[in-house]
Parts: structure tokens; C-alpha cells; sequence
């Protein structure tokens, strides 16, 4: 008589104790604390270190020093979330993050602008985009599992935290540009401390997984990801044209603040406008592409995002003032956001399940690389010929999305609508 297999043991000890708190407090509220600290921190410290330096080849170095590490943390946050918990990693990190954004803040009144207040603003810089990756990544993490848990209402869970993602952005740089202007480093830096305080406080409770599957290596992780990734042409070539894309709209993000304050003669409040604007685009764009892609499929709507993109990047450098370069600015988001849409979709068409992590963690580093090199860009260019090299990267991107939607306008995976 066959055995029956013996059922592992639910946790006890603390994790029994684990409380069964509602999407709201266990989640949402976390999971927007965190994206508030992430969006002031992305786009409010290049501003704060432009502010302090008034340097457009430091500003640019800071986009450098806020990108590189992140990409360097991507696999070692994922690693650390397997292996202790996504509570734990949320909770270590908006400590660390707290603790670096107030030390910054009771450091920077007294440097002046001197070296020890450059060093600092560096190191911010640096330590923040850090800290903010391993917090995306326990987020992300704990969002998965929610989903996970809710079954059939996943897709609701995850609707919410889209909602949270992009608010944050649309709220964050105004916040932060304002704060800097008005109350000055100081009173931002405590805000980014003030949130990731938070969001260590009601990190995201949940229940270990017992037993626990061995994380794979991020080397043969990556390996599996490029070798899938080979085989799929179509999602290659859109990747392809997004990474030169993701080129020239890091270099306008990078070399915002400088244009804005330097060039147009602005302020931080109208460099934090600039991003929220921007922000209300994408979050429209995503909102229409969903509903175009279920009734004209992934082509036209991601080609048509690419055109609006591209026209509107070649513009970008000669815009006469800031509130055209606003709108032009907030129009490239809002393409870019279109085309992410087409690249969710199609990625989860194509990618099988079970190599579907590797793959995407391979995609979004490819995605993502562009970023430091856009910063290195704007601190190697003096800023008179700033508008001559976003010209040339947007030439580049028009090229780019030009060939890459001309290779998937056949595929079947993009000539067909989505399933409602």
C-alpha cells in the first residue's frame, strides 16, 4: 500500500504570529511609501546636486552614480529577496535609505559648496540608487506573492500597484522640486527619510514558503535569459529599437535639470513639473494603448507610439521655451509609454513560463543599461551642445524603432488583437 506523502509543517514560532493584515495596510500603503522615497530620490537628487554645484558635468556624473549601481544591485537584490525574505530586504533597505537621506541632510547645511558637499551629493546619489533597487525589488516581490494569493483577483492587485507606481511618479518629482526651492535640501532629504521610514514600518508581512526552492545562479539565469531571448526575433528586434530609444529619452531625463534651470532660466518646482506632466502622459498613454491593443492589436498602436516618440524627441532640442519643451517632453513619455505597453503585452506572449524570470530579468537590465551612458553624456558635454547630442541619439532612436517595427510588422504576434 502506496505511502502517503508527508505534508510539510506550516511555520511556528514567530512566523505563526505572522498578522493577517488587509491589502491596504499590508500592501498599498508600503508599496506607496516606498514609491514616493523612489521617485523623489530619482528625480529630486540630480536636481538637489545641480543646486549645489551648479555643475552641468557633476549633474550628469550623479545620473551615472544613481544608475550604475542599480544595475549592478538588480541580481544581488533578487538573490538577497530569495534567500531572507522580501520583508526583511524591505525593511534593511528603507532603513539604510533613511538613514543615508538624514545623514545627507544634517551634513549638507554646513558644507556649503564646497568638496565635502560634492562628495556628499555623490555618494547620495550613489547609496540611494542602491537602496532604492533592492526596495523595487522586495516590492515587486511581495506583490507577486499577493497576486499569487488572490487567484482569480490577481490581476486587481497588481492593477493597484500600477496605479501606486505611476502616481508616485506623477506626484514625486513635483514634490521634490518643490521642497528643494521653497524649504530647501534639508526639507526634502527628511521627506525621502520620512517615507522610507514608513515603508520600513509596515513592510509587507508574509508568510515564508516552506520548503523553499534553491534560487538559481544569476550567471546560468542570465545564460537561459539571452539563449531564450535569441529565439524569440520578434521580441528581440523591439528590444533592440527600445534600448536605442531608452538612449535618447535617459539622455533628456539626464540633462533635464540642466536645460530647464540653465537654458529656459527656470526653477526646481518647474524641473519636478516637467516630470509629473510627463508622468500624467504616460499614465494616459498606458490607460489608451490598453484599450487600442484589444481592438487594433500590438502593431499599429506600438508603431504609432514609436512615431510620437521619435517626432517629438527630434523636436525636443529646439524647443524656444519651457513650456513647449514641456509639452514635447511630457508627448516622449507618453510614446514611451505606449511602447512598454506593446512590450509587456508581447513579452508575455511569447516567453515560455518556465523560463519566463530569467528572461525578463535579462530584458529589463538590456532595457535599463542606457541610463548610465546617457549620464556619462551629459557630464562629457558642455551644456551649449547638449541640443546637438539629443538630436543625434533622437536621430538614432527614429532609426532604431524605424527598422525594429519594420521586422515585427508580419509576425502574428503583433498583427493579431488582444484577448479581452
Amino acid at each position: 500500500m502506496p505511502r502517503t506523502p508527508v505534508q510539510p509543517r506550516p511555520p511556528a514560532g514567530r512566523h505563526a504570529r505572522i498578522p493577517d493584515f488587509g491589502p491596504v495596510r499590508g500592501l498599498y500603503v508600503p508599496r506607496a511609501a516606498d514609491a514616493a522615497a523612489f521617485a523623489m530620490s530619482t528625480y529630486g537628487i540630480p536636481l538637489l546636486v545641480l543646486a549645489v554645484t551648479g555643475s552641468a558635468a557633476l549633474t550628469g556624473l550623479a545620473f551615472v552614480c544613481e544608475w550604475v549601481p542599480r544595475l549592478s544591485a538588480f541580481a544581488l537584490a533578487g538573490a538577497a529577496v530569495d534567500r531572507i525574505g522580501s520583508t526583511r530586504v524591505m525593511r534593511i533597505a528603507s532603513l539604510a535609505r533613511a538613514a543615508v537621506a538624514l545623514g545627507a541632510a544634517a551634513v549638507l547645511p554646513a558644507a556649503g559648496t564646497g568638496t565635502v558637499a560634492v562628495v556628499t551629493v555623490m555618494a547620495l546619489a550613489a547609496a540611494t540608487g542602491v537602496l532604492c533597487e533592492f526596495c523595487y525589488i522586495a516590492g515587486e516581490s511581495a506583490g507577486g506573492a499577493a497576486s499569487r494569493d488572490a487567484g482569480d483577483a490577481g490581476h486587481r492587485v497588481q492593477a493597484a500597484l500600477l496605479g501606486i507606481d505611476h502616481c508616485s511618479t506623477l506626484a514625486g518629482p513635483a514634490l521634490a522640486g518643490f521642497l528643494l526651492e521653497y524649504v530647501g535640501a534639508t526639507g526634502m532629504l527628511t521627506t525621502i527619510a520620512a517615507c522610507s521610514l514608513l515603508c520600513a514600518a509596515l513592510a509587507p508581512r508574509q508568510r515564508p514558503r516552506w520548503p523553499r526552492e534553491a534560487p538559481v545562479p544569476v550567471v546560468q539565469g542570465m545564460r537561459t535569459g539571452w539563449s531564450t531571448l535569441r529565439s524569440l526575433p520578434a521580441l528581440g528586434w523591439l528590444c533592440v529599437g527600445l534600448l536605442l530609444s531608452n538612449m535618447a529619452i535617459g539622455l533628456v531625463q539626464a540633462a533635464g535639470p540642466v536645460l530647464v534651470v540653465q537654458h529656459f532660466g527656470g526653477t526646481s518646482s518647474q524641473v519636478g513639473l516637467l516630470w509629473s506632466a510627463a508622468a500624467l502622459a504616460s499614465l494616459a498613454m498606458v490607460s489608451l494603448a490598453r484599450f487600442a491593443i484589444d481592438r487594433a492589436g500590438l502593431w499599429p498602436v506600438g508603431a504609432a507610439a514609436a512615431a510620437l516618440a521619435s517626432a517629438t524627441c527630434l523636436a525636443v532640442s529646439a524647443a524656444p521655451t519651457y513650456l513647449v519643451f514641456l509639452v514635447l517632453v511630457a508627448l516622449l513619455m507618453a510614446g514611451e509609454a505606449g511602447m512598454t505597453v506593446v512590450l509587456r503585452t508581447l513579452r508575455a506572449r511569447l516567453i515560455p513560463a518556465e523560463v519566463f524570470g530569467s528572461t525578463l530579468s535579462l530584458i529589463i537590465l538590456l532595457l535599463l543599461a542606457p541610463f548610465p551612458f546617457a549620464g556619462a553624456l551629459v557630464a562629457l558635454t558642455p551644456p551649449e551642445l547638449l541640443g546637438h547630442v539629443i538630436t543625434a541619439c533622437a536621430v538614432l532612436q527614429t532609426l532604431g524603432l524605424a527598422l525594429s517595427f519594420a521586422k515585427l510588422r508580419t509576425h502574428p504576434a503583433v498583427r493579431r488583437p488582444a484577448t479581452p
